[in-house]
């Protein structure tokens, strides 16, 4: 009999009010060690508002995350600050690319390896050994994540300047970066062609196996979603209205009709 998994995230009822406006009401869910989760559903869902509440953006008005470091601590998700949670191993990309425009695609990489710096600010200001151990160290990470999304070719060259897809390949370099056990995609196929968003497929399924990574994504690719999650969470008006395995969810009659298309379970255009 298979051992269950490592619990590593788990949000109970959370929900945000703003303004008056319940945007996520109630919603739960747990994540284990090597999974990769689909959140899906129309735009104005509630997705990008979950994902800013599990990365510390959004405090949420009801409800706790828990979260599991890699050492097993316990931490209470609602009372850290984003750049702590990225510390503790929760790294997330954006709906809309954020990265520093006018660095290079290796310095966006380098900035998230500070953290893993041996030396501190007499190293720095001195150029001790240990200064150049660390420039070493961050130059070849680096280097190292921005092939393994086939852009190590670009890497002195501004951000700003590189192909949208190439942008969005950067921006999950730089999360890897930070060396997390949970990483939160947003969107990550947006903008691409059909080529790009396989070989973004085969990339992510990669990394989740390299970095033993748990991976929680939202897409509105279907035809990603439904090749590579194992598992899916369905929202409306911030609500959770269907859960479970690719299968399970396609064949959801609700889901089939809000989402997927006509109810004979043809695929249609409602999910964009």
């Amino acid at each position: 009999m298979e051992t269950e998994k490592r619990l590593l995230l788990q949000a109970n009822g959370i929900s945000i009010v703003f303004g008056g406006l319940r945007a996520v009401s109630g919603f739960s869910c747990s994540v284990r060690e090597g999974e990769l989760i689909g959140l899906i559903g129309p735009n104005g869902a509630g997705k990008t508002t979950v994902f800013n509440m599990l990365s510390g953006i959004y405090t949420p008005t009801e409800g706790e995350i828990t979260f599991w470091d890699s050492s097993g601590n316990v931490h209470a998700v609602n009372r850290q600050t984003p750049a702590r949670l990225n510390r503790l191993g929760i790294a997330r990309t954006f709906q809309n690319i954020r990265l520093f425009g006018n660095l290079t695609a290796a310095d966006n990489v380098r900035i998230a390896l500070h953290g893993l710096r041996a030396g501190n600010p007499f190293d720095v200001l001195f150029r001790t050994p240990r200064f150049y151990a660390d420039e070493r160290m961050m130059t070849e990470r680096a280097e190292s994540l921005l092939d393994l999304f086939g852009i190590a070719g670009k890497k002195d060259e501004l951000a700003k300047n590189l192909p949208y897809g190439e942008q969005r390949k950067l921006e999950i370099a730089r999360a890897l970066a930070a060396g997390p056990s949970l990483l939160l995609l947003d969107e990550p196929a947006a903008g691409m062609n059909p080529q790009e968003t396989d070989d973004l497929m085969q990339q992510i399924a990669f990394v989740r196996k390299e970095f033993a990574l748990s991976i929680l994504l939202i897409e509105h690719d279907m035809r990603l979603v439904m090749g590579i999650c194992e598992r899916l969470i369905v929202l409306d008006y911030g609500r959770i209205i269907a859960g479970g395995s690719p299968e399970e969810v396609r064949a959801d009659p609700a889901v089939v009709k809000a989402y997927l298309g006509a109810a004979d379970g043809t695929e249609g255009g409602s999910v964009c």
